[in-house]
């Protein structure tokens, strides 16, 4: 019998071990929750009307259709006999099935977190999923539609009003297309609400956005942002949201904004798959949920099970989907070199090709090693790799395309909700 080697999720490290094992000698089940590869570094792009959906979340069937020694079933893993190596999984008729594994690799990435408040989700979507983008894009695009009917001024400008909480590359992202959605894409299209009076706030409990990135880079990102119009606020907490706005605390006290758009940006905590694979191997978890892992990226005491990507905790490395497919390949070679009888010690050593964040639609900030880009030469470096990374040619095709039409002119292709 061929070795069986179950994948759980489908994103970079799912699908990027998918790939590496195409030629090993080994039966290859890939378990996923949704039929699509996302390309999350673009959901943002969805949310704010400049890509479709299918451009950054193609068929995971269609993308591996070729892989003769790879079964694509859906469904969500509910529990996992570490013992008697088998995943119980529940498919979308919510009947339980069992697979059973001799070389395991979990890359569950991560889900939103509110940071305990539980209450706020109902009221500030965050950006994990496709759905996610597509909830806030009609909520950006809507916001537009219901300021135009609104005759109260002040109730006109709370639909005008966004609130973003969160300083990262997404946050960022989120309120530079925001503003150039209002600035210039919307301009003309309304004759009550003025586009171009919108508020766009964006909330950082730190004490500058970007901090992953140098403080130069993150105070150039921070002058593009506000060449937009966009208000940072750093230092500030949320302490309330609500259907009409969001509250926040800073050095001079509380504050209550009226915003009927609110955006989660802020947090991000493992997948409930990394909690029950600690309750099943007594693997140790960080405070976000993340599994500790050794060296080749398995699970102390069980070397069949790894974990990859956003899911791991392995020497601080951060949730980047370049880790993902980083650490996707490398535990699939392991898995590969065992099928076929031989040890792969070999330690994973993370090669680092650099952070990017796009502000503007000709404006990014890149690190790229020793390099430090911002403005156009940031956008072009973050141009080039997101076409490298997508998946497919037609996608890309498209994608360029799409790009085209919204960061040459002003439109935007996907405003329909």
């Amino acid at each position: 019998m061929a070795h069986r080697v179950a994948i759980v999720g489908s994103g970079f490290g799912g699908l990027f071990a998918a790939k590496t094992l195409r030629r090993e000698p080994v039966e290859v089940t890939l378990i996923a929750a949704t039929n699509h590869h996302l390309f999350q570094p673009l959901l943002y792009q969805v949310a704010t009307g400049i890509l479709s959906t299918g451009e950054i979340a193609p068929v995971t069937r269609d993308v591996l259709r070729r892989q003769q020694n790879l079964t694509v079933e859906l469904g969500e893993v509910t529990a996992i006999d570490a013992a008697a190596r088998v995943l119980t999984v529940h498919g979308p008729d919510g009947a339980p099935r069992a697979i059973a594994y001799d070389s395991l690799i979990l890359a569950g990435g991560m889900r939103t977190w509110y940071f305990g408040h539980s209450e706020f989700e109902r009221f500030a979507p965050g950006m994990k999923t496709l759905d996610d983008a597509l909830t806030l894009r009609a909520e950006i695009f809507g916001a537009f539609e219901r300021a135009e009917l609104e005759e109260d001024p002040v109730a006109r400008q709370a639909w005008l009003t966004f609130a973003i909480v969160g300083g990262g590359p997404t946050g960022v992202e989120l309120a530079g297309q925001i503003g150039e959605l209002a600035r210039r894409s919307l301009a003309g299209n309304f004759r009550r609400a003025d586009p171009a009076s919108a508020r766009i706030v964006l909330f950082d409990a730190g004490e500058r956005i970007l901090p992953t990135f140098d403080e130069r880079l993150s105070r150039r990102a921070a002058d593009a942002l506000e060449r937009l119009g966009v208000e940072i606020r750093t230092d500030t907490a949320v302490t309330g949201l609500d259907a009409e706005g969001i509250t926040v605390a800073a050095s001079g006290g509380e504050e209550r904004i009226a915003a009927r758009t609110r955006i989660w940006a802020a947090g991000v905590r493992a997948a409930p798959l990394a909690e029950r694979l600690a309750h099943a191997t007594g693997a140790p978890t960080d405070r976000l949920g993340r599994v500790s892992v050794g060296p080749d990226l398995s699970v102390p005491g069980h070397p069949e099970i790894f974990v990859v990507g956003d899911m791991m905790d392995l020497d601080g490395l951060p949730g980047q989907a370049e880790v993902a497919m980083q650490t996707g390949r490398h535990a699939a070679r392991v898995v590969g070199a065992r099928a076929r009888g031989h040890s792969d010690p070999r330690p994973f050593a993370y090669r680092d090709l650099g952070t990017m964040a796009a502000v503007s639609r000709t404006s990014a900030v890149a690190a790229i090693g020793p390099l430090r880009l911002s403005g156009r030469l940031g956008w072009l470096a973050w141009l080039v790799v997101h076409i490298v990374f997508l998946t497919g040619f037609k996608n890309r095709f498209t994608t360029l395309v799409h790009w085209a039409i919204t960061f040459l002119g002003n439109a935007r292709s996907e405003r329909a909700y």
